[in-house]
C-alpha cells in the first residue's frame, strides 16, 4: 500500500482526513514512525491502527504533535490579558471562549487563570477541544511537568498549583471553569457565539486549502467584535476577505458587519 492509498483508507475507516494535512510534511513523519514501529510499508501500518483501537490511539497521538504549554509565547499571553480581554469584558457580559485544539489543556486553563484575576468570582464559558481523546484526558487531568508550567509566575503557581513530587497539579477552582470535548477541526460543525477563539500552532500542518476552510469556520463562529487568536508561526494571509482585523501579530478581530 503506497502513501496516497493509505491516506484514502484512513479516510475511509476512520474518518480521518489526511488529505488536509500538508504531505511531504504528514510523509515524512508517518514514514519515522514506520521506522520507529519497525513496519515495512504503510499497509502494515493500516494494518496495525485498524486491528487494535490502542494502535489507533497512539497514530493519531503522534500525529497530533502535542506540544503546548502554560502561557505559551509569553508576549502574546500579555497582550491577551492587558488589552483583548479587557476589551471583550468592558462589554459588561460573561464570555464565551472556545481553545481549539487545546492539547493537554495548558491554553484553555491559561486562559481561566487570567480571567479568574481579572474577574473574581465570575464563571465563564470555556470550551476545549482536541480531536485525540487520550490527550483530553491528560487534560481533565491536570497534571504537568516543570517545563510546561516554566513561564508561570511563582505568584500563579502558589495560587492556582499544587506541587506534588516534580509534577504540578492544576487546583479544582481552575478545572471547573473547563469543559472538555472532544472535535475534529476538519470535519465536526464548528459551534457559534464566541468571544474569543484561540487555535495556536495548530494550522501550520493544514494545506492552504484546509487552513482557509477552518479560518472561515471560525469566524462564523465568533460574535462580531471578537477575536481570533493563533500562533506565532501562522499568518491569516486573507484577512480582509475573510471579514478580519489584524490588531496586532496573531490577534485578528471580526468586524461589527462581517
Amino acid at each position: 500500500m503506497d502513501f496516497n492509498e493509505f491516506k484514502n483508507q484512513v479516510h475511509k475507516s476512520f474518518g480521518l482526513d489526511l488529505n488536509s494535512y500538508k504531505e511531504n510534511q504528514l510523509q515524512r513523519r508517518l514514514s519515522n514512525l514506520l521506522v520507529r514501529k519497525k513496519l515495512s510499508d504503510f499497509g502494515q501500518l493500516f494494518t496495525v491502527i485498524s486491528r487494535d483501537r490502542q494502535e489507533y490511539v497512539k497514530f493519531l497521538d503522534y500525529l497530533t504533535i502535542n506540544v503546548t504549554e502554560f502561557f505559551r509565547d509569553v508576549k502574546m499571553f500579555n497582550i491577551l490579558e492587558e488589552r483583548v480581554l479587557p476589551e471583550l469584558l468592558a462589554k459588561g457580559r460573561k464570555l464565551k471562549i472556545w481553545s481549539a485544539a487545546c492539547s493537554i489543556g495548558a491554553e484553555p486553563y491559561s486562559v481561566a487563570i487570567i480571567l479568574d484575576q481579572l474577574t473574581p468570582g465570575v464563571t465563564h464559558h470555556i470550551d476545549a477541544t482536541d480531536l485525540d481523546q487520550t490527550i483530553l484526558q491528560k487534560a481533565k487531568e491536570g497534571i504537568y511537568t516543570a517545563d510546561a508550567v516554566k513561564n508561570v509566575s511563582s505568584e500563579r503557581l502558589k495560587k492556582y498549583f499544587t506541587v506534588r513530587g516534580d509534577k504540578y497539579i492544576i487546583n479544582q477552582q481552575i478545572k471547573d471553569k473547563v469543559d472538555f470535548s472532544q472535535h475534529d477541526l476538519l470535519k465536526d460543525n464548528y459551534p457559534r457565539g464566541y468571544d474569543l477563539i484561540l487555535c495556536r500552532n495548530v494550522t501550520i500542518y493544514f494545506t492552504r486549502e484546509a487552513q482557509e476552510k477552518v479560518n472561515r469556520r471560525f469566524v462564523g463562529s465568533l460574535n462580531p467584535g471578537g477575536y481570533l487568536f493563533i500562533g506565532g508561526s501562522e499568518t491569516i494571509f486573507n484577512y480582509v476577505e475573510l471579514g478580519l482585523n489584524k490588531t496586532s501579530p496573531c490577534f485578528y478581530k471580526k468586524v461589527a458587519h462581517a
